[in-house]
């Protein structure tokens, strides 16, 4: 039984750490769409190498982050955690000294594969680790906290570029790693478990069945009952779906370039690439049907809501995804901004998310998820089509202000009750695994619209050096943008029902990324399960 308490010292100790390891990865998805331009700059790279500077990451972090949670659960949540944060930290100096845009490319998705093990295992040490009755305040700290982390990187981004250079974007991890590290190692105690299923982010959060916490000069008792747990579950325990984390990457991975290498590559090639991710795709699924401990639970999908629910997820966050890919070059190269500028001017939808996400949730379990769930993508929409607004001498009060007011009314209004949804359409017990499902195919959908959007708004290769070449791209790709948020709308007035009263609710009240819902662990009724 995890006994820590959130008011002792080292529960406060456990708090600092996971949110630094967290707020690292949250701090690098919003910094680095605000340095865009003067990357390319500095590295001679062209739009495909800005947008492969993106979804590198994101192509390793959401293919693999519903593993990550498994292989703490395995090896110790502590211990993955840590390797997390000093890969991450390790990947950000090599992004930091890239010397070229192929080295800072491979370097980001080596950051993603860092960010796959620390994500999930923030929070997972926090269920594991803090007493019931300090876990729900515990978790609500986490998030808030690493929603101001998220909320400071486009100003802080920006700040850095314009000032030490965007170089130190990536570099500012290092310092974080070596103060988060050897807090960890001190302070942490040492949790595993035996996942209920393979070990998707859900599982990250611990299952108390066969969690075990040390006391804090490390028991030695609670080692050999961690060692008997691990015995007692059997073969089950030590089969990870690698095999479906590497096919679902490289699903992703092989579409993703077909869309990007689309505009110039080899014809041959492109469809090759494209038919390729196709077929991986299929093997995909066809392995997690098969697989008894998948990382993927395809039986999840019956439930019709959970289902509808991760369309609309798909329609939001690829909405989301392309506005602030674009949103910042636009500033940058087309009304004339710093980088600093162009950072702060996005702030606010953060902001709002900070302040509003909790009684957004509350109002969503009184009136129901359909309707917030239905017009927040509309709100999102007309800020959107507000951006159409802006362009050579955009005025910040005037033309970007009400936009991403508005786009931010909107994220408030469906981020809650999109997750409180997700956790509700499925068993209480595997509301973890739910949200860590959710969760990828945000970042999923995300990765495919960085990719897709140059190409289908006829944005060249060299289109971000010209005010005129990008604007006109930027202005079809924020109607695009929109169109796909008001499909969201309608999918979620169609299918969303109001869930059971008895239902799991979110434990992450307070919420400010804007390129993935929170993510929530496996509990049942106030303990871990």
């Amino acid at each position: 039984m995890p006994d820590v308490r959130l008011a002792s010292p080292r529960g406060k100790w456990i708090l600092l750490t996971t949110v630094l390891g967290s707020s690292m990865a949250l701090l690098d998805s919003t910094v680095v769409n605000v340095a865009l331009p003067r990357i390319g700059r500095d590295l001679d790279a062209d739009l495909a190498a800005l947008q492969w500077t993106v979804n590198a990451y994101l192509l390793t972090l959401a293919g693999l982050i519903l593993l990550g949670g498994s292989l703490g659960d395995h090896y110790g949540r502590r211990k993955v955690f840590v390797i997390g944060v000093v890969w991450f930290a390790v990947a950000s100096l090599l992004c930091g000294i890239a010397p070229n845009a192929g080295v800072l490319v491979a370097a980001r998705a080596l950051q993603g594969i860092g960010g796959a093990l620390l994500t999930p295992g923030s929070l997972a040490l926090i269920q594991a680790s803090f007493h019931p009755e300090d876990r729900g305040r515990a978790v609500g700290l986490w998030s808030g906290f690493g929603g101001m982390g998220a909320a400071v990187g486009p100003f802080l981004g920006g700040w850095l570029v314009d000032g030490p250079g965007w170089r130190w974007v990536f570099l500012l991890n290092v310092p974080l790693a070596v103060v988060c590290v050897p807090v960890a190692l001190r302070h942490v105690p040492e949790s595993d478990g035996r996942p209920v299923r393979s070990g998707a982010t859900g599982s990250a959060a611990g299952n108390a069945a066969g969690s075990v916490t040390e006391s804090p000069a490390g028991s030695a008792a609670g080692s050999a009952t961690g060692k008997a747990a691990r015995k007692a579950a059997g073969p089950a325990h030590q089969r990870f779906d690698v095999l479906g984390a590497v096919l679902g990457a490289l699903s992703l991975a092989l579409v993703t370039y077909a869309l990007i290498e689309a505009r110039s590559g080899p014809v041959g090639v492109v469809l090759g690439a494209a038919v390729a991710g196709l077929v991986t795709g299929v093997a995909f699924v066809a392995v997690e049907r098969r697989h008894p401990d998948p990382m993927l639970p395809l039986d999840i999908f019956a439930s019709r809501q959970f289902t509808a629910v991760n369309l609309v997820t798909l329609c939001v966050y690829a909405a989301f995804g392309g506005f602030f890919f674009l949103s910042a070059v636009q500033l940058q190269v087309v009304a004339g901004w710093s980088a600093l500028g162009a950072g702060t001017a996005l702030l606010p939808t953060t902001v709002l998310m900070l302040l509003l996400s909790a009684r957004s949730g509350e109002l969503a379990e009184h009136i129901g998820p359909r309707i917030p769930l239905t017009a927040g993508p509309l709100l999102c929409a007309a800020g959107m089509l507000l951006m159409l607004r802006v362009g050579p001498g955009a005025s910040y009060a005037t033309d970007v202000l009400p936009a991403v007011l508005v786009l931010g009314f909107g994220m408030v209004a469906l981020v809650a009750p999109l997750t409180a949804t997700v956790l509700a359409s499925v068993d209480v017990t595997r509301a973890g695994v739910a949200s860590g499902v959710n969760n990828a195919a945000a970042r999923a959908a995300g990765l495919v619209a960085v990719a897709a959007l140059p190409l289908l708004t006829g944005m060249s290769s060299e289109a971000y050096r010209s005010a005129t070449a990008f604007d006109d791209a930027f202005r079809r790709a924020m109607v695009l943008c929109a169109g796909v948020l008001v499909v969201g709308a309608a999918v979620a007035f169609a299918t969303v029902r109001r869930p059971a009263p008895d239902c799991r609710r979110p434990e992450c009240r307070t919420h400010g990324s804007v390129l993935a819902p929170p993510l929530e662990g496996e509990r049942t009724k106030g303990r871990l399960s």
